[in-house]
């Protein structure tokens, strides 16, 4: 069964700034002093990456809706 799209991309507070999900899926986060989502994104298009950096987040603040 295909996975759902996800439609949106949001960061809980807790962030660390490690920079995992910015090297997972460098068009979607940011990080800065803490990590951001960019703005303006097609998130559906980056799906597997987005999974894929929130799976990766080591304080799993990284949510997202499908």
């Amino acid at each position: 069964s295909k996975k759902m799209d996800i439609k949106k991309v949001w960061i809980e507070d807790g962030c660390i700034a490690c920079g995992a999900c910015e090297a997972a899926c460098p068009d979607v986060f940011r990080v800065e002093d803490i990590a951001y989502v960019n703005e303006g994104v097609d998130y559906p298009q980056f799906t597997d990456q987005i999974r894929e950096a929130a799976d990766g987040c080591p304080v799993e603040v990284i949510k997202f809706s499908e």
